[in-house]
């Protein structure tokens, strides 16, 4: 990162916190940290503070369904209603010729569309709704009921939704709470000890959790934003914590995962799906086959963040910021960064 100052950058866009952890030959080579937790406070960025990771979430969910596919507790192209008991997808003409899989809701290809509006920030503390409200249209977050608005496989629309319906599924099919699952089985044998999924936690009381700000600086209203719907945007993690789980996957590749995942299920989830070139099962994708770039984006309320991999050349990087810009990660300090790492 020689060729960029980023104490001045951050200063141009108003950013007030940074930390970037850097991947090399399959390792972390360096971490750095710059700036505030919290505007005008003592509290400095350092490797154990933890950002708001916001739809990083999603990269971390679909490593969670490729341990639990390769357990053969789920199967990424049945239809989910098969497993799902507490809520299910509504049938309708949609559905009639082709059922929504896990696959195409890892992939954004399930034919739902999230409402207008819908999938904000928590409202009020401790109100969280159930992800059974959240789906059928009867909290704030979502005031219309979720169904299919498409045939599956026939378009791609991003959707929180879909990780929520991914959420229920896992839990449904484990009898354990998300949180406690990820905890368990991702976090604990990779050592991601500053990574949590738990909103129960009282964040304001920790020294290591950020402040969110807004494109001037200032703080967001609550200062913590959070997200009743962890599979989708609920991951508070440092970016050493998610070059550990970057790290997994490259090792994944080569089978020796340190969770048990297989080394064809990586492949199938950084490999293009049902036709869309540029995504796979969690992630984004770039690249040809062997030079495959996958990326994960995080944007929220008062928090900007990116994880970018080249996993078969063992290289890689995890950008997090506790400022939202009000533009694209790419328009911004993150998408500088980015140029002067990968271009």
């Amino acid at each position: 990162m020689e060729n960029i100052n980023i104490q001045e950058r951050m200063k141009h866009y108003n950013v007030q916190g940074l930390s970037i952890t850097l991947i090399n030959h399959g390792q972390i080579c360096d971490t750095e940290n710059y700036g505030l937790l919290e505007v005008e406070s003592n509290k400095y960025v350092n490797e154990n503070s933890i950002f708001s990771a916001c739809s990083i979430s999603k990269f971390l969910t679909g490593m969670l369904v490729m341990k639990l596919t390769n357990q053969g507790l789920l199967d990424l192209d049945e239809d989910v209603n098969n497993r799902l008991v507490s809520w299910k997808i509504p049938e309708n003409d949609l559905t009639k010729n082709k059922r929504v899989t896990l696959r195409n809701l890892l992939s954004h290809q399930s034919g739902i569309k999230d409402p207008e509006n819908s999938f904000g920030e928590l409202k009020t503390i401790p109100s969280f709704p159930s992800l059974v409200e959240l789906l059928d249209g009867k909290t704030p977050y979502c005031k219309v009921p979720i169904e299919v608005n498409y045939e599956p496989e026939s378009g791609f629309d991003y959707s929180d939704a879909g990780y929520c319906i991914i959420q229920l599924l896992l839990e449904d099919v484990t009898g354990k709470p998300f949180h406690q699952m990820m905890k368990k089985l991702i976090f604990e044998p990779l050592k991601m000890g500053n990574s949590t999924l738990d909103m129960s936690i009282p964040v304001m009381s920790s020294e290591k959790f950020s402040c969110g700000h807004n494109k001037n600086g200032k703080l967001v209203d609550g200062k913590y934003p959070l997200y009743p719907y962890p599979a989708s945007s609920g991951l508070w993690t440092t970016s050493v914590d998610l070059a550990k789980l970057v790290i997994e996957l490259m090792d994944a590749i080569k089978g020796e995962s340190k969770v048990g995942i297989s080394s064809n299920a990586i492949k199938d989830m950084i490999s293009s799906q049902r036709g869309k070139d540029w995504v796979g099962l969690g992630v984004f994708l770039a690249g040809s086959e062997k030079e495959i770039e996958i990326q994960s984006l995080g944007w929220g309320v008062g928090f900007q963040c990116m994880m970018v991999a080249l996993p078969y050349l063992e290289k890689g990087a995890v950008i997090m910021t506790n400022t939202e810009l009000g533009v694209h990660q790419m328009e911004g300090i993150i998408g500088e960064i980015y140029r002067t790492l990968i271009c």
